[in-house]
């Protein structure tokens, strides 16, 4: 993604930079991201949990699951988003998770 981010839970729990009253993130996520450094792409994605964009934008899966499951999304709907996201935004764009082919192309006879 644009930056590096390394927020834990209880970081998006605390007072904003402000010193105002604790901010949720699943209730205030526009206000919460404003501190960081995202592109419009990366913080629209984040605020509407949209799975398959963040994927695609090189977020790393194995974070990302974390993510997901925050957002009450079951493993199988979490993969098929990720999926979905590669059929509708194209191929991994950056990050470990950088495709190189196409979802039909066979890579090692697989």
């Amino acid at each position: 993604m644009h930056e590096q981010l390394t927020v834990r839970a209880q970081d998006v729990q605390q007072p904003d930079v402000a010193g105002n009253d604790c901010v949720p993130f699943l209730v205030e996520r526009t206000q919460v991201l404003s501190v960081y450094d995202l592109t419009l792409e990366e913080r629209d994605a984040i605020i509407a949990g949209d799975i398959g964009l963040l994927y695609v934008l090189g977020a790393n899966g194995q974070l990302l699951m974390h993510y997901a499951a925050l957002l009450g999304m079951e493993w199988s709907a979490y993969i098929a988003a990720m999926r979905e996201g590669v059929r509708k935004y194209g191929p991994v764009r950056a990050g470990l998770y950088s495709m190189t082919t196409g979802l039909e192309e066979k890579v090692a006879d697989v």
